[in-house]
């Protein structure tokens, strides 16, 4: 089985995330995912045969609309998930993250996406209108069966991925992982 399949298969095997990706796809945002800790814990979970999944600090949930940037929309969304579920939401309107990041506009979620920080984070997970799970990665999935942390070379800041690998603790959540910057 190849490695977005597998994720695929975990993602359906896991109840909550599946639950969340229900509750993100009835809320009909554009070019929407999943995306962060969502799929990058799972897989790493996996890899290191942790039994009990580890907790989601927050679910991110990110999407592409240029026709209202306002954080203010955000935070509507983000009320709404929590009248109808118990997860910890993060929304982020990937249309205007480029003023924070001070890049170029994007010009969709995936795109964004391949602007953060380390390379495995960025991979999300959508429902299709058929309930097919959907993966978003502008690097692959490859690199997240690596066991690797690596950063992103359109972000050439070391220390702020040194710091991100620090206070994230994911060498010591996930022992096998190799920071590859």
């Amino acid at each position: 089985m190849d490695h977005e399949a597998l994720i695929k298969q975990w993602i359906m095997s896991d109840s909550d995330r599946l639950e969340a990706l229900t509750i993100a796809a009835a809320q009909k945002l554009p070019g929407w995912c999943l995306a962060a800790g969502f799929v990058r814990n799972l897989v790493w979970d996996k890899l290191h045969d942790v039994s009990a999944s580890t907790p989601l600090n927050d679910i991110d949930l990110i999407y592409f609309d240029s026709n209202d940037i306002s954080v203010s929309r955000d935070r509507e969304i983000e009320q709404g998930l929590r009248g109808v579920s118990t997860f910890p939401w993060s929304v982020k309107n990937q249309a205007r993250m480029h003023e924070r990041n001070r890049d170029y506009p994007y010009t969709s979620t995936e795109d964004a996406m391949s602007f953060w920080v380390d390379v495995e984070t960025a991979v999300g997970a959508a429902l299709g209108d058929n309930g097919e799970v959907i993966i978003v990665a502008p690097f692959g999935v490859k690199p997240l069966f690596d066991y690797t942390v690596t950063l992103n070379p359109k972000r050439p800041k070391r220390t702020d991925f040194e710091a991100r690998v620090y206070n994230k603790q994911w060498l010591q959540t996930w022992p096998k992982l190799v920071v590859n910057a």
